[in-house]
């Protein structure tokens, strides 16, 4: 079995800037730079025959490149079960049909239709139990991020696995966009 999802990789000169943003909530498991991307459909642990499958129908994907820009910050969960931060992604049609792209691969491959909400962001950090004014505040200390825009013109399929440090991630294929 392996873990996978596929995503738009963030690049470092759009990443180094949230790093500066990477404090003041206690217990905070800060996500490397490395690690930072937009998920575009959650897979989860396959066999590798349908790891294979996926890939195909991933590589069939036509879609346009388009620019993205990164706006605002949120968090995942309510009260003590508040589990992630994460930079906002400004709406961008050229975005959600990528996104219904993957899911439509991921359904030709058979696997189950994701059924959450899509919602683009690129995590900050993983949380646990965290003091909840510390999030409320660091909230409101980052609502109006607003990166420059940065082009995509490719995703990728990544497997991931746990580490003691947190999840890791590997790159195993890159799909390109039409520019």
């Amino acid at each position: 079995m392996i873990r996978l999802f596929t995503a738009i990789a963030v690049p470092p000169e759009i990443g180094a800037p949230l790093q500066a943003r990477q404090s003041g909530i206690e217990g905070a498991h800060w996500r490397p730079l490395e690690a930072f991307h937009i998920t575009l459909r959650f897979i989860g642990d396959v066999a590798e025959p349908v790891a294979a499958d996926l890939d195909e129908a991933l590589a069939e994907i036509e879609a346009p490149a388009f620019d993205l820009e990164l706006k605002g910050a949120g968090h995942f969960g309510e009260g003590a079960d508040i589990h992630a931060v994460w930079a906002g992604v400004e709406d961008q049609p050229l975005l959600r049909r990528l996104q219904k792209a993957n899911e439509s691969a991921a359904r030709k491959a058979e696997l189950k239709p994701e059924t959450r909400t899509y919602l683009p962001h690129v995590t900050l950090a993983y949380l646990k139990r965290p003091p909840v004014p510390e999030v409320g505040a660091w909230i409101q200390r980052h609502n109006l991020l607003h990166s420059p825009p940065f082009h995509v013109d490719r995703f990728g399929l990544y497997s991931s696995w746990r580490t003691k440090e947190g999840s890791a991630y590997r790159l195993e294929r890159e799909y390109p966009l039409a520019d």
